[in-house]
């Protein structure tokens, strides 16, 4: 559970404030629930070799980092945050029409870093909208974050079916489709103002720290999350094609992706749960040391069966760390400075899920399925950054000189 802070008896959320909220993650997810598990197969009808699809998956991510930061940055200083979803879907609508035109590598490529730029904004934005409601009202962001996961479930089965009945050429298409509705979801998003100079104190052990964004323990652990995060790139570019290499067909495919959310859907609804029981560090050490076990497990001759099980390691590597590393997020910075926050945090995510993207092509052309023993190499440097970051946290003297596992 992500501390809230009490809310005022004088301000109110917005109407429907957690149902808008919930619908405004629905629409980028429905978008990442075709991108990310069917975008590489429609690449590979274009018939590009590993390395062309590592570098166009790649190069978005990086766009997306640099871009990400500064919209963050000048939406914690416009009047409505909401307003900087409107242009971003509205944009990536535009890219996604062009893709239909696109062909070659030199165009997929520029068409889609274009796109990573444009849509780099959305999904940070909401999370800083969301997140300002659990501080002014108390709203539970798990079991609102949850509804995004869902619609990824229901886009990623949905568009199995429909690729394995048409083939990859429906990517772009069912793209067009995500895209719509983002531009639509920005009208209805939450208008909740400026963010607030002078907040209400979080119900945490420790005081939200001033000029936080330098702060050298939220620092490391964002880092060590994003590079623990980094090491699901080989999954997110190659899973796709390696099932369909080994047989899957594409309703199976999609029921693997969906597993993983489904297992990452039931972490959100009970994330409350899991507040109450585990401190943040516990969350985040945990789900990276599942993390380098799934990716030790992943080359193994599995079948079916086993991959579906081995998915619902999602909701640890990555449900798990992405509520702990947020609730030391919501710890640490004020609410001035919270699309900020998750712009720096967006950035190291983004450059290094990026550059390992890059690398994947490379491995998985050299190593092909073994290449995951590098992935799990990977975890591995991100679990002991989180470590480090975990003894980096000042002690308190109130308690003996131990160290707090707050938030």
């Amino acid at each position: 559970m992500i501390p809230a802070s009490i809310p005022s008896p004088a301000g109110r959320a917005p109407p429907y404030f957690r149902l808008r909220s919930a619908l405004s993650y629905c629409a980028p997810l429905i978008v990442n629930g075709i991108a990310l598990p069917f975008f590489p197969v429609w690449l590979a009808t274009l018939n590009f070799t590993d390395h062309e699809i590592g570098i166009i998956l790649a190069v978005p991510m990086v766009v997306r980092v640099l871009v990400a930061p500064v919209v963050a940055l000048f939406a914690d200083r416009m009047k409505e945050r909401a307003y900087v979803l409107l242009w971003s879907g509205g944009l990536s609508l535009l890219t996604a029409i062009a893709l239909f035109w696109a062909n070659d590598f030199t165009t997929v490529l520029l068409v889609y870093a274009l796109q990573g730029a444009t849509y780099a904004p959305y999904l940070p934005v909401v999370e800083s909208i969301t997140i300002s409601g659990v501080r002014r009202w108390g709203i539970d962001y798990g079991s609102t974050r949850v509804w995004g996961s869902i619609a990824f479930i229901v886009s990623t089965l949905i568009g199995g079916q429909l690729i394995g009945a048409f083939g990859g050429s429906m990517v772009p298409p069912l793209m067009v489709v995500g895209f719509v509705l983002t531009t639509l979801m920005a009208l209805y998003c939450p208008r909740i103002g400026p963010t607030r100079r002078r907040g209400h104190p979080l119900d945490i052990k420790a005081p939200p720290i001033g000029n936080a964004l330098r702060n050298p323990q939220l620092l490391l652990t964002m880092i060590g999350v994003s590079i623990q995060q980094a090491s699901h790139a080989l999954f997110y570019t190659f899973a796709s094609i390696y099932w369909h290499h080994i047989g899957f067909s594409g309703t199976q495919v999609g029921v693997l992706w969906s597993a993983g959310v489904t297992a990452e859907v039931t972490v959100f609804f009970l994330s409350k749960r899991l507040g109450r029981r585990f401190s943040a560090w516990t969350l985040m050490r945990f789900g990276a040391a599942m993390c380098v076990c799934r990716w030790i497990i992943f080359p193994m001759d599995l079948g079916f069966s086993g991959h579906f099980v081995l998915q619902c390691f999602h909701a640890f590597t990555y449900a798990c760390v992405h509520l702990g590393v947020q609730r030391r997020i919501v710890a640490t910075v004020q609410e001035t400075q919270e699309a900020s926050a998750q712009g720096v945090y967006f950035f190291y995510n983004g450059m290094c899920l990026g550059l390992a993207t890059i690398a994947s092509g490379y491995i998985y052309a050299w190593l092909g399925v073994a290449g995951f023993y590098t992935m799990a190499l990977l975890a591995a440097v991100g679990l002991g950054m989180i470590i480090t970051a975990f003894y980096l946290q000042p002690q308190s003297s109130g308690n003996g000189g131990k160290t707090l596992e707050s938030a």
